[in-house]
């Protein structure tokens, strides 16, 4: 069974759990600005004595999440425990395939993740040994049939796709990740290798897991909360964000069903 936190708050909850896997992107903020509760929430837990991970879906190494943030008005000790998509197949890429050109689908913003290896950027796609996808080129990043062109002579090859999640909010603009141009590569009979949520290698990756009871927070179905489903973690499904229209047409238990997933608790927003 299902419970609501919004008039009880996380608090209700916090001694429950030893550590915290929190979504970044539509729980911490929305793209443009910190959501004050959510940040409220972060201090409240390290008061608590609690362990978490700001794990994000973000396809960009570490570092520049950091910056990001702090750009925005968050701590840099909060900044420290962030965990990102793209640190995570960074780390995988030095291991497997830094000695193979690959093509680049992605916004040029996205160059920090593959700078070390930057001179193995192949401008033809056929000529390359796999493909790097990121998210969508600034000037076809609505149009998915673009992809589909672009791709379908390619299939033979892998794909890395850093960021799973198909789209998100920034602020009231939805907008397309990387996750949506995998899809296309996959309906046309090429192979992903995904990292990110709702994988278990960003998870195992972020922290050491064994022995501690874990929730993971997060609006996204399809990655945060089928994640935690995956891992056996317990989870709080933020129901402001993402999936918010589809929740209002249809009701928290039928979207749920739909995604095929389960969770714990639900909350508006994180809120302590």
């Amino acid at each position: 069974m299902t419970e609501n936190l919004d008039n009880k708050g996380l608090e209700s909850i916090v001694d429950k759990y030893d550590f915290y896997f929190i979504d970044l992107w539509g729980v911490i903020h929305n793209g443009i600005e910190l959501h004050k509760n959510a940040i409220n929430v972060l201090s409240q837990i390290a008061e608590a004595k609690k362990d978490y991970t700001l794990l994000t879906n973000a396809p960009r190494p570490n570092n520049i999440v950091k910056l990001f943030l702090e750009k925005m008005g968050m701590s840099k000790k909060m900044g420290e425990k962030i965990y990102t998509s793209g640190e995570a197949a960074l780390s995988y890429l030095k291991k497997n395939h830094l000695n193979q050109s690959f093509y680049h689908i992605g916004p040029p913003r996205d160059f920090d993740l593959f700078f070390d290896f930057k001179n193995k950027k192949n401008i033809n796609i056929d000529e390359s040994n796999y493909l790097l996808c990121t998210g969508l080129y600034e000037q076809h990043d609505q149009d998915l049939n673009y992809y589909k062109d672009l791709l379908i002579n390619s299939v033979s090859k892998k794909m890395i796709c850093t960021n799973p999640d198909l789209v998100v909010d920034r602020g009231k603009k939805r907008e397309y990740c990387a996750g949506t141009v995998a899809r296309v590569f996959e309906n046309l009979g090429g192979k992903v290798v995904y990292f990110g949520k709702p994988y278990p290698e960003v998870y195992n990756q972020a922290m050491d897991n064994s022995e501690k009871k874990i929730i993971a927070i997060g609006d996204n179905l399809n990655t945060d909360i089928k994640g935690a489903n995956n891992m056996k973690y317990d989870s709080l499904f933020i129901t402001n964000g993402i999936h918010r229209d589809e929740i209002e047409k249809k009701g928290i238990e039928k979207v749920l069903k739909n995604y095929n997933v389960k969770t714990n608790f639900t909350q508006t927003e994180l809120q302590w």
